[in-house]
């Protein structure tokens, strides 16, 4: 079988006095029948191609589902009279919300709740299966409790373009109410008053522009609240944990504006807490402290770093710092409650975490922080909707540590382990290595390497490299059942930690964005590199992976150093980076410029981005075997992208038949839904990977 050959139409773009010729742009009209039978034509291709990988893709699954506890409950969490908790039921693909009520009041310890037995009480407040039935793609966006527990907010995407229809179940009843709120986003915000919700809309570009206020059963159409007219500017709205405040953040990828209502006014007015300033940001959250309610505020206003400070509400221009800037700390965020702070904070490559008491005098006690055993263990807030409460939870992870939660006994200091994520079969923690490794690039910069493979494994081996590198996200270790079966065939799994990730902080992120992004792709050929001379592997065993943002990172790599990599995998690529950029009308443009630049205005953007987007630069070259995985349906990263760089990339490589191009006719940006299903991709790119890395498609010994 011939892999298909896409039309060639001159399309002419012309900026800055350059002019591109597109030939690929007409694949861009989704509702065009010839576009569609050419995804098609390429998803058969690509079945064809693949189809001696058909066993090994069985066994990957098999493996998946044979590790994972398909009937399982989660830990549950309190809040007012009520356990909540979620359960899955071998054989369903979604997930079921439930509640049983609180035996003791003063009793804050979990329930061990058996899946097998009949929990007394069990009230299920939505059944994910239910709702999808029927349905190709099911999301769940929003499933919200008022607060005083009478009513169910929940919203749901059917078609994977992440506008949600939002609906309201009282849960006193069973019954679901007339109102229904069509193409919001996916979130949803409940005031004190039990009758009001907020939420967000978008605008054609995708942006969340404007806040709205609907009284649930009132009949009367939703109140706009607030609409941010700036187009780099997008909106998110919130309650405080003390459910005292409602706030509605605008922010850009430089700048952050914050107001503040009363969440118990279903009519109440919303305030700056900061006036928005240039390249300043900032976030709020609530505390009261010594019986005052203070604000505090986490900014980089001359904190690249940021610093944290509090101030009175009645007047946040007062302020006290309360954490200084570190050059070697990056603050993340502050949770409020009524006798502590929790500050989450990077240091050394990792997220961590920091307890402050809060006592009656108004003063904060010694901070603690929480320690685990591993070098890459990360930890974080787990779930914690109470103001008051006597524990904290807490999660930690790694890559060879299953998710661990844990409650906190805020008076002792005690931890106890509530749950350790199940994994079925011989897993054993101690048949497997992680550790840090450290790459140097070009300018002498030190770029974090994270490394996990089976002990004694022999070297060198196949490795799959895995990157991101934008938006100031961290890439930071989480364990992986389905990475197992990676593991077990004897392949190494990497992350290279690259600038434009926030990894080790602001100025790392800095530099690698705008005017300084090839920093990105530059590092990860150097971590590449410096795998390849540890003898930890070698060209032909090494395999890449990225998706979206990271999927223009091995795009790009693939451009500039395709000697180096076995296989490339790509995942919703941001792939043709400059043609989106520049149309404003589009998702990815005005409120990406602070990110990468706007080549509609600056020709040295414009040039500089051309120099590495990888659609405008594919030529004729070796290229490795090339998989490029996209969603019909994705309003983030478009289907064109991956489209137009496949059938660039076949034309110019005369190994045409290692290019392939998989199209979800039915999915979003996160891709097919279902956890069979996803099992399913999973394995469909896992044994991809084992195969071009040459890896053995048998567990060894």
């Amino acid at each position: 079988m011939k892999p298909p050959v896409a039309k060639r139409v001159e399309h002419r773009r012309e900026h800055h006095g350059d002019v591109f010729v597109d030939h690929y742009e007409w694949l861009r009209e989704k509702t065009n029948a010839e576009v569609v039978d050419y995804l098609n034509a390429e998803n058969d291709y690509t079945t064809h191609a693949t189809e001696h990988l058909a066993p090994l893709r069985q066994k990957i699954f098999d493996e998946i589902k044979a590790r994972t506890k398909e009937t399982d409950l989660s830990v549950p969490t309190r809040r007012d009279s009520w356990w909540y908790y979620g359960r899955s039921f071998e054989g369903k693909q979604y997930s079921v919300h439930c509640r049983c009520p609180i035996a003791d009041p003063d009793d804050w310890t979990p329930p061990v709740l058996d899946e097998d037995v009949d929990i007394a009480g069990e009230q299920v407040l939505l059944d994910e299966n239910v709702e999808a039935e029927g349905h190709d793609f099911f999301a769940l966006g929003a499933a919200s409790v008022s607060l005083d527990g009478n009513v169910l907010a929940f919203s749901t995407d059917t078609t994977g373009d992440e506008r949600y229809t939002l609906r309201f179940k009282d849960l006193r009843t069973g019954e679901l109410y007339d109102d229904q709120v069509v193409g919001i986003g996916p979130g949803v915000t409940w005031a004190a008053d039990n009758r009001t919700v907020y939420y967000s809309t978008v605008d054609e570009a995708w942006r969340p522009d404007t806040i709205w206020r609907h009284r649930i059963g009132s009949g009367l159409p939703a109140q706009k609240v607030y609409h941010e007219p700036n187009e780099r500017f997008w909106l998110a709205v919130g309650r405080t944990r003390s459910d005292k405040y409602v706030l509605i953040a605008a922010g850009s990828a430089v700048t952050s504006e914050v107001r503040y209502g009363d969440a118990t006014d279903p009519e109440t007015e919303f305030t700056p807490v900061w006036p928005r300033r240039e390249l300043v940001e900032y976030s709020v959250e609530h505390a009261v402290v010594g019986g005052e309610d203070r604000f505090l505020i986490l900014h980089n206003d001359g904190a690249e770093n940021f610093t944290l400070v509090e101030a009175p509400v009645g007047d946040p221009t007062q302020v006290r710092t309360l954490i200084e800037h570190r050059d070697d700390v990056r603050l993340d965020s502050v949770d409020a409650f009524e006798g502590h702070l929790v500050v989450s904070y990077r240091s050394e490559a990792l997220p961590k975490i920091q307890l402050w008491p809060i006592y009656a005098d108004g003063n904060y006690g010694r901070p603690e922080d929480f320690t685990f055993e591993s070098e890459l263990m990360s930890a974080g807030l787990g779930g914690n909707p109470n103001w008051s409460a006597p524990k904290l939870r807490i999660g930690a992870t790694s890559f060879v540590t299953p998710v661990r939660i844990y409650d906190v006994d805020l008076a002792t200091g005690e931890r106890t382990l509530l749950r350790e994520q199940p994994v079925l079969g011989d897993y054993r923690p101690e048949d497997y290595v992680e550790r840090r490794d450290w790459a140097v690039a070009a300018d002498g910069a030190r770029v974090p390497i994270s490394i996990v493979h089976r002990i004694g494994l022999q070297f060198p081996a196949p490795l799959l490299l895995y990157g991101y590198g934008a938006y100031e996200a961290c890439e930071d270790p989480r364990f992986s059942i389905a990475r197992l079966s990676l593991l077990d065939r004897g392949m190494v799994f990497a992350v290279a930690h690259v600038r434009g990730g926030g990894e080790l902080g602001r100025p790392w992120y800095e530099h690698g964005k705008m005017l300084e992004k090839r920093n990105t792709f530059t590092d990860f050929i150097a971590v590449a590199s410096h795998l390849v001379t540890t003898d930890v592997t070698r060209p032909e065993n090494l395999v890449i992976l990225g998706g979206s943002a990271g999927g223009l990172l091995v795009g790009a790599v693939a451009n500039m150093a395709p000697e180096l990599f076995a296989g490339v995998l790509a995942q919703v690529p941001f792939v043709d980076a400059l043609t989106t950029i520049l149309d404003p009308s589009l998702p990815l443009t005005v409120t990406e410029w602070d990110e990468w630049g706007n080549p509609l205005e600056d020709s040295t953007v414009y040039e500089y981005m051309k120099s590495y987007s990888p659609y405008e630069n594919v030529d004729t070259r070796n290229y490795p075997p090339i998989l490029a995985m996209t969603s019909l349906n994705d309003t983030r990263v478009y289907y064109v992208e991956p489209a137009k760089w496949v059938a660039a990339l076949r034309y110019a490589n005369p190994d045409a038949n290692r290019i392939l191009l998989k199209t979800e006719m039915n999915a979003g940006h996160g891709g097919i839904s279902g956890r069979y299903e996803r099992w399913k991709e999973t394995a469909f790119m896992y044994a991809w990977l084992l195969d071009a890395a040459k890896a053995d498609h048998e567990i060894g010994p």
